[in-house]
């Protein structure tokens, strides 16, 4: 990390003390019910809405990220392998959380805030439809990803890049192509969408501190085709990102209705691939190895505290 980071972390840092303390001392946070904000949540960004969600107020993203806890701190007292990208996504959402309440950070707010929820609900969806064993509804790129957690077959590694790769490279196009790509006046959305690539550069460190310290310490070494560690794993991401906006792209430009579910099918089975192979390369090898190690380390450290660098402005995890 750069001193300039450095600086700037240890700056919020002491704002973000300050913030806590006013907040130990005011009323306890309004209730917000994700399962309420669904039935009128709609893909299309709707900015008069009723629902708070499709409308894209500040008060949608505070039920995204009490849904997501929700639902990871189960899967973490289990130590289930599906608990590493939950926790990542987590993690990842609190910082869009304070970013999204920085001044100027985005150029549209309420856009990224719908974004940030439909982003969410492709996610939780294709998680409910395969807890539910509705496997024909559940992309194949989450599908390998689900079932190698169930399986316990990967790595922490192969467990987050596995959510990452169906996440970014097969929702994010279909997520950016029915939210809306250009502005009422025509400019492209893509400035905010690349905005996400600096707060990402801020949590992605010690995301994977705490995923390390909770689930599996070698997830620190995870290993990406730009190197190794935290840096690799941000141009991966950056990566993915941009291709999955070109293809958000594609899906918006196609001339007709055919030439959409063709680029939707090439989407979904480079998706699929890359889930394949990255459950293959991250992939135990019983006898030699099992995830064993990784459960026992679990056992004794899934609640683990979060690393101090969350501090640079992400709301306090617990």
């Amino acid at each position: 990390m750069s001193p300039t980071i450095h600086a700037c972390v240890a700056g919020l840092a002491a704002l973000l003390t300050m913030a806590q303390a006013t907040t130990a001392r005011a009323d306890p946070p309004i209730f917000v019910d994700w399962a309420s904000l669904l039935p009128g949540l709609t893909d299309a960004y709707v900015p008069s809405s009723a629902n708070d969600c499709a409308a894209g107020r500040p008060s949608c993203i505070a039920a995204v990220v009490k849904e997501m806890r929700r639902r990871f701190e189960p899967l973490g007292r289990a130590c289930h392998h599906d608990a590493v990208f939950a926790l990542a996504y987590l993690r990842t959402t609190q910082t869009y959380q304070w970013a999204a309440e920085q001044p100027g950070f985005f150029g549209d707010v309420a856009w990224m805030n719908h974004y940030d929820a439909v982003f969410a609900k492709y996610y939780l969806q294709s998680y409910d439809d395969y807890a539910a064993g509705r496997r024909t509804t559940v992309p194949e790129a989450w599908l390998v990803a689900f079932d190698a957690a169930a399986s316990r077959e990967v790595s922490g590694a192969g467990s987050l890049l596995l959510g990452m790769n169906a996440h970014v490279n097969r929702d994010l196009p279909f997520v950016l192509a029915a939210i809306g790509l250009v502005q009422p006046d025509g400019t492209s959305r893509k400035t905010d969408h690349d905005k996400v690539n600096q707060f990402l550069n801020f949590v992605l460190e010690p995301l994977l501190s705490e995923v390390g310290a909770r689930f599996d310490p070698n997830v620190i070494n995870v290993q990406t085709p730009y190197g190794t560690g935290y840096t690799a794993l941000l141009q991966l991401l950056v990566v993915w990102r941009e291709q999955a906006f070109r293809n958000a792209e594609l899906l918006v430009n196609a001339p007709t209705e055919s030439a959409r579910l063709l680029v939707a099918h090439e989407i979904e089975t480079a998706a699929a691939l890359e889930a394949r192979s990255l459950a293959l390369a991250n992939a135990y090898l019983p006898p030699l190895s099992t995830s064993a190690t990784r459960d026992a380390y679990c056992g004794a450290h899934h609640d683990a505290a979060a690393p101090i660098a969350y501090a640079f402005g992400m709301p306090a995890p617990y």
